[in-house]
C-alpha cells in the first residue's frame, strides 16, 4: 500500500512552534517531490511548502516564508515542515503529498500535480 501519513500537529499559543511529519510507507520518497498544503475553515486548500528530492529546491508560501522550513530524513523516510513564530492564521488541517513531476517556482502549488494524499494533521494556534 502506498501511503503518506501526517503527524505532529496539535493546539499551541501565537509564537510557539510546532514541526509536522510527513511519512511515506510503500514507495522511496527520495524519488519524488513533496508538498505542504494546509485548509483553514471556510476556506480552500493552498500551498504551503515544497522540497525537491534531492533537497536542493526548497518553496514557500509568502505567508509562511522565514517562519517555515521544509526538509528531508533520508534514512526515515520522512519529510518535515518545521514551524515557527505560529500565527492563529496559520490554524489550518495540514496535508502533505508527493508530486508527479519536479517541482518548480512557477507550478509547486498546482495541486492537480500531486497524488498519495495524506489523510491530514490539524494544527490550531491560539491567540
Amino acid at each position: 500500500q502506498v501511503q503518506l501519513v501526517e503527524s505532529g500537529g496539535g493546539l499551541v499559543q501565537s509564537g510557539g512552534s510546532l514541526r509536522l511529519s510527513c511519512v511515506a510507507s510503500g514507495f522511496n520518497l527520495d524519488y519524488y517531490d513533496i508538498g505542504w498544503f494546509r485548509q483553514a475553515p471556510g476556506k480552500e486548500r493552498e500551498g504551503v511548502s515544497c522540497i525537491s528530492r534531492s533537497g536542493s529546491r526548497e518553496y514557500y508560501a509568502d505567508s509562511v516564508k522565514g517562519r517555515f522550513t521544509i526538509s528531508r530524513d533520508k534514512a526515515k523516510n520522512t519529510v518535515y515542515l518545521q514551524m515557527n513564530s505560529l500565527k492563529p492564521e496559520d490554524t489550518a488541517v495540514y496535508y502533505c503529498a508527493r508530486r508527479i513531476l519536479p517541482a518548480y517556482d512557477s507550478t509547486w502549488t498546482r495541486q492537480y500535480e500531486y497524488y498519495s494524499w495524506g489523510q491530514g494533521t490539524q494544527v490550531t494556534v491560539s491567540s
